[in-house]
């Protein structure tokens, strides 16, 4: 019923906190899938939420703006994600006027309408050992700056392949 790309987003998203997987888990789907804006929706709340935890107040603020404002246009396809596309507006209406007030990042849950969404993630969760609602854990380096730390060596030999398959001569 709902893309596999969905799921993980959501397990990540309400487990282990790793907003800059959910990122590469939606942004690879949302390429696949046409570039539909709902998927922009979602990202933007996992990086804006990304950027918070490292404390880039800037950052986070323009991002989860960008995400209200692309939530009003997108609301019919929110809802057919199952998620409750009002509260979900509200959600980030009041995060924002948190952020404005300079309060540190809190980990949030989405507003799941679709339980049997929730209870297939759920499921999930009990079947890898992970714990739903769990609140993100500030002491996980790595997870904080995961956009600088991760091995990149697989991106780095892949655009190296690619620049010298342009450079070859053809025949």
């Amino acid at each position: 019923m709902y893309p596999d790309a969905y799921i993980r987003y959501l397990i990540h998203f309400h487990t282990d906190r790793d907003y800059f997987e959910c990122h590469e888990i939606l942004e690879e789907h949302w390429k696949k899938d046409g570039y539909k804006k709902v998927w922009v929706v979602l990202i933007q709340i996992a990086v804006a939420l990304y950027h918070h935890r490292r404390g880039n107040q800037r950052g986070a603020l323009r991002m989860m703006r960008k995400a209200l404002t692309l939530l009003s246009k997108e609301q019919k396809a929110i809802r057919e994600l199952g998620l409750d596309e009002q509260r979900l507006s509200k959600q980030l209406e009041c995060y924002i006027e948190r952020m404005e007030q300079n309060e540190a990042y809190e980990s949030i849950e989405l507003p799941i309408r679709d339980e049997t969404l929730r209870k297939t993630c759920q499921a999930i969760c009990e079947e890898r050992g992970l714990t739903w609602g769990k609140a993100s854990d500030m002491n996980d380096v790595f997870l904080i700056h995961k956009h600088k730390l991760r091995d990149r060596s697989d991106v780095i030999a892949a655009r190296e392949r690619k620049k010298t398959s342009k450079e070859l001569p053809t025949s």
